[in-house]
């Protein structure tokens, strides 16, 4: 018998939201877990607000929202509120009700100074990891480290010199030419109107200059979960210079390592510089010729660790960490960032690396012993 197509409206709604969501939902396991991580934080909330005024929107909503955003691949906060408007899920995952008005997207950007005071994503990404059924899906042992390109929110054209010497008025227009012709740009002469922490940098010989920043994320090699992320500048040594940084935060005291990189780390001094922390560099050997002698270039990487069958499993496993880059540039929107400073660009990519660890986390929990 067919259905018919009238409409009826209802003076009362009884949708149960938890109903309406499958019991087999991977976010159900997601929520479970940010949740727990959330609860954790809730003394860093407290210090984060006063204990008078009117009530704000709490900031576990705000932060389960912007999980939502890096999930779904929302572009843009407006967009994540219309969104949310009709959406169940986004509803109940976030903790609004079916009549529960959706609060303005400028509330994003009014909160987001207040989060980065309390550095709340690093916090949440290892209130995550820390959690007792996560802890031990991690290795304590073996870890990879690399570096990725994140361009700015900067035009190029917003490139000007810092004395002010430009010769080229800003003409009508919001996107006035720009003439640079015979002009020698650098970071030390030149720095973005826009985005003054954005640097000038190319990734190789004949690719584009662009203003960018500089992503890194530290990976543990059993399960591929990232463990820390940090956002530098830009620069030719602050793929080296992080990593060491993020080894020193997160290496278990008095305890050998191994840290899995590409030939770029390839470098005597950062390799003489994992040793004396007690870390076994598992550094892809950078073995191209060079261009005045044609000879192959001298490797870092003695033969001690090259004959250990663990130095063999590391460069297998640390070519993951492009996985999780991966799905931060494409899923999570920050191949682009669309933040300027380099404080709020490295708390988005670090919140992008809790995402990526949580929606693993349900699979790797259903099959784990």
């Amino acid at each position: 018998m067919r259905g018919s197509d009238e409409r009826s409206g209802s003076l009362f709604s009884y949708v149960d939201l938890e109903a309406r969501v499958r019991r087999d939902h991977p976010l159900r396991t997601i929520r479970e877990i940010a949740n727990a991580g959330l609860s954790d934080l809730s003394k860093d909330f407290d210090k984060l607000y006063t204990d008078f005024g009117r009530p704000g929107i709490a900031p576990e909503k705000l932060l389960r929202a912007m999980l939502l955003q890096a999930f779904y691949g929302v572009r843009s906060e407006r967009q994540l509120m219309e969104r949310m408007e009709f959406d169940l899920l986004f509803r109940w995952f976030v903790g609004l009700g079916v009549d529960d008005a959706v609060w303005d997207h400028s509330t994003f950007s009014k909160n987001r100074d207040r989060l980065l005071q309390g550095e709340i994503a690093a916090k949440f990404l290892a209130a995550i990891l820390a959690q007792p059924r996560v802890k031990r899906l991690l290795s304590s042992d073996h870890f990879s480290v690399d570096g990725t390109l994140i361009e700015a929110w900067a035009s190029i054209k917003s490139f000007r010199q810092k004395d002010g010497g430009d010769a080229d008025s800003d003409g009508p227009g919001r996107n006035a030419e720009r003439d640079f012709h015979k002009e020698k740009r650098s970071n030390q002469t030149h720095e973005s109107t826009t985005d003054p922490e954005a640097k000038l940098y190319r990734k190789g010989s004949g690719q584009p200059a662009k203003l960018c920043y500089m992503g890194h994320a530290l990976m543990e090699n059993r399960n591929g979960l990232a463990v820390a992320g940090v956002v530098s500048q830009a620069g030719g040594t602050a793929e080296r210079d992080e990593a060491l940084a993020l080894v020193d935060r997160h290496r278990p005291r008095r305890r050998r390592i191994t840290l899995g990189a590409d030939k770029a780390y390839d470098v005597a001094a950062f390799v003489k510089d994992l040793r004396s922390r007690w870390v076994t560099p598992h550094v892809a050997i950078d073995g191209h010729r060079r261009k005045d002698t044609g000879k192959p270039r001298k490797t870092a990487v003695d033969g001690r660790t090259l004959r250990h069958p663990g130095y063999a499993i590391s460069q297998r496993c640390r070519k993951r960490i492009e996985e999780v880059f991966g799905w931060i540039k494409s899923s999570a929107g920050m191949a682009k960032t669309k933040l300027r400073g380099r404080v709020r660009v490295d708390a988005a990519f670090t919140l992008g690396l809790a995402a990526y660890n949580l929606i693993r986390l349900p699979k790797l929990l259903a099959t784990a012993p």
